[in-house]
């Protein structure tokens, strides 16, 4: 192409042709013919070779020194992806847009071409509706000490606000460890109304034979929590702590050694409270958890104009106010978030506008006496430890 052109070129400056007949001959316009005429007098014979018609700017062209923060933000974390880079350099103050940064990472063959259907924009992610209504927990495992021991975290998130209410290091998963770490979260962060976990042995003893009553279900019945199970072979059931897991491991890097369990606790504490205060997070819409589980920290009573606050997780008997009752036959318990109290494997609801207070309970050999303070809430009558636990059992069989 370029050689015809030359040779059009030629035609009319060296034999002195016209224009009108030179651009007839080769079947273009004479204004094409100015045009080469132009460009060859300008660069010659490198003039006529065909160039880009990409334009030389553009005004939404990204500028050099965002693009460079782009890719350096990219190389640092390999995790992060376009949205989390956008949000990360927003509080730097360099204002981009997600579509921008993905553009970016594509020319540089950082990510691939997305093919992925687009989501609703109706689609809601399934969660609760405030804080501490569920907390999600679990074991995992993975920190390796520098004497060779590799130790585990009891670890719990908020379902609503996706705040880590654990991530306790055990030298290894045992009842009691596991125990103190769901006690420590509950005097720290308050108790919720439910918890859910995988049917290990360390959470219930359901599947042992016969059924029995594990530590850990009976912090939760004796604080008024209801302990729920997945099905077995369900993980998906707990699928935001297996996500927050996979985080842990991306950006905490559990693959590090250790000097000691010591250290390693200092460490994860460290990288909860970034990830608790200062991390944005995707499902949040780049909020914090910490600023979601703050936010919405009082619940309201339905059908009330006024707002209480989350009980506390204060140790049983410690409530205001209450009636100092020590002799034999009395027990004490609190009140638990959805109005039960509980008494030898018994459950006895109070009302929820008693959640948090303290109930002294006499127990007698036919009764069970229910007193908040000096007023008697409820009497019933007593049943037996054993047939109680019987019921549990021929529940939970199929059939049942």
């Amino acid at each position: 192409m370029a050689e015809q052109r030359y040779q059009a070129v030629l035609a009319v400056i060296t034999d002195g042709r016209t224009v009108t007949e030179t651009a007839a001959a080769v079947g273009v316009s004479r204004q094409t013919l100015h045009a080469w005429l132009a460009k060859y007098e300008s660069g010659g014979l490198e003039g006529l070779v065909d160039g880009s018609h990409r334009p030389a700017g553009h005004p939404a062209q990204m500028p050099g020194a965002v693009e460079v923060a782009v890719l350096e933000a990219r190389r640092r974390h390999p995790s992060w992806g376009p949205k989390r880079i956008a949000v990360e350099l927003g509080r730097r103050g360099i204002v981009t847009s997600k579509s921008s940064v993905y553009r970016c990472l594509l020319r540089a063959g950082l990510v691939e071409p997305d093919g992925r259907r687009r989501r609703r924009r109706d689609w809601k992610r399934w969660e609760r509706g405030r804080p501490n209504e569920l907390w999600q927990m679990d074991v995992v495992g993975g920190f390796l000490c520098a004497d060779g021991s590799h130790a585990k975290a009891l670890t719990g998130i908020d379902d609503h606000s996706r705040f880590c209410v654990s991530a306790r290091l055990m030298p290894r998963e045992r009842t009691r460890l596991v125990c103190d770490g769901l006690t420590a979260a509950l005097t720290r962060f308050g108790v919720p109304e439910q918890i859910l976990t995988d049917n290990g042995r360390v959470f219930t003893g359901k599947f042992f034979a016969p059924p029995v009553e594990v530590l850990f279900d009976r912090i939760c019945r004796e604080n008024g929590v209801q302990h729920l199970l997945t099905q077995p072979r369900s993980p998906t059931t707990t699928g935001k702590i297996e996500r927050f897991h996979r985080t842990l491991r991306a950006e905490f890097d559990t693959r590090r050694t250790f000097s000691s369990l010591r250290a390693a606790q200092g460490a994860l504490d460290e990288w909860i409270g970034y990830y608790n205060t200062a991390r944005p997070h995707q499902a949040l819409d780049d909020a914090t958890p910490a600023e979601r589980f703050t936010a919405r920290s009082t619940v309201q009573e339905p059908g009330s104009g006024s707002v209480n606050p989350v009980a506390p997780a204060l140790p049983v008997g410690e409530s205001p106010g209450a009636t100092d009752r020590t002799d034999d036959g009395w027990v004490s318990r609190r009140v638990g978030p959805n109005g039960i109290v509980c008494v030898d494997w018994q459950q006895v609801s109070v009302g929820k506008h008693r959640a948090g207070a303290r109930c002294d309970v006499l127990v007698s050999d036919q009764l069970l006496q229910f007193w908040i303070g000096e007023e008697l809430m409820k009497t019933v009558t007593r049943t037996s430890s054993g047939e109680v636990r019987k019921k549990h059992a021929q529940g939970s069989r199929p059939g049942h």
